[in-house]
């Protein structure tokens, strides 16, 4: 018997959302050839990695709910959008069945992971897959696109986290009831300034940076680290920038943050000028200062949303050249 659930209404569908860890769509129609093609490679999927509550496979005929494939910018067929927790993963628009074998292994591989933590432990309940600001519709969580063990952070404090903390997925302790006792964040060391470089797994298109900064509430104490003020980004570089020359290269993007752009949960939501970070294979974030009069800036997470392209060699970087053709 088929696990493959056929979407009769939008409502019907927006139910799985909630109700299902990961929802696999598969936007199809009865007259498209590679639909068909297709088609029982999905229901191999379906049937071997379905999990009730977990992983939800779906199937959406264009023809019949245009108003689900008009949601979700449904212009190619087959599409198929991958959900994580109500928010789209990622995106494929092609009957490729290497890469929709890669996608649907890496997400249930993660999501079963969860699974097996909250088996364990009920006190992260809520905590998982947190997110400190609502996602842009039509893209997509990439951070698990960075390649954390080339990552490179300069000026970091060594007693509190390492950058893998950025890049988590659980809810920064500082927003529970622990209070940051678990010291799940980063923070500069010997001055404001925190170099970031980051190298990605694929060629990516950036939409979207959130940055989730807690530094404690206390008024009083000069040690208190600040949130970002002035940050500067660059891209396609081969490797981690200087302080002193990133202060003077000119940046793909500067940002100025201020106190209105920081919400409840600590988040910046900054949206980037999109036409500037298409076809990027790495990413430096460089804080150049804190809103505040203290010595250091604090860091709890970091999230890349945008578009994943095509998959590159790994640990070998393309040269801005060969991306753009100049």
């Amino acid at each position: 018997m088929s696990k493959t659930v056929s979407i009769s209404s939008p409502s019907q569908f927006k139910e799985l959302l909630r109700s299902s860890k990961i929802v696999v769509a598969d936007f199809y129609a009865d007259w498209c050839g590679p639909c068909n093609q297709v088609a029982p490679l999905y229901e191999k999927l379906s049937q071997a990695l379905s999990r009730p509550n977990i992983v939800t496979f779906t199937k959406i005929n264009t023809d019949v709910q245009k108003e689900i494939a008009s949601e979700y910018a449904v212009t190619n067929l087959p599409t198929f959008i991958f959900f994580r927790d109500g928010q789209v993963s990622e995106k494929v628009q092609d009957s490729n069945p290497v890469k929709l074998r890669e996608i649907v292994k890496k997400l249930s591989d993660e999501v079963f992971s969860i699974g097996a933590a909250d088996a364990d432990s009920s006190s992260n309940a809520g905590g998982l897959n947190w997110r400190g600001a609502e996602m842009p519709r039509g893209y997509a969580d990439i951070s698990s696109q960075v390649e954390l063990q080339r990552c490179e952070l300069l000026n970091v404090d060594l007693d509190v986290g390492n950058l893998r903390v950025l890049f988590n997925s659980s809810k920064p302790s500082a927003l529970s009831e622990g209070k940051g006792t678990a010291k799940d964040w980063v923070e500069s060391d010997t001055d404001e300034q925190l170099m970031l470089f980051m190298p990605f797994q694929s060629v990516l298109k950036l939409h979207t940076l959130q940055i989730t900064s807690l530094p404690p509430q206390d008024d009083d104490d000069d040690e208190v680290p600040m949130r970002p003020r002035k940050i500067k980004l660059f891209i396609n570089k081969p490797h981690n920038l200087g302080f002193d020359e990133a202060e003077d290269m000119a940046a793909t993007q500067t940002l100025e943050l201020s106190e209105k752009d920081w919400n409840a949960d600590g988040t910046a939501n900054i949206a980037l000028r999109y036409v500037k970070f298409q076809n990027i294979t790495s990413f430096v974030m460089f804080v150049v200062d804190g809103d505040g009069d203290g010595e250091k800036v604090r860091l709890d997470r970091l999230r890349l949303i945008g578009e994943v392209g095509e998959k590159r060699e790994m640990g070998k970087l393309m040269k801005i050249g060969d991306i753009t053709g100049e």
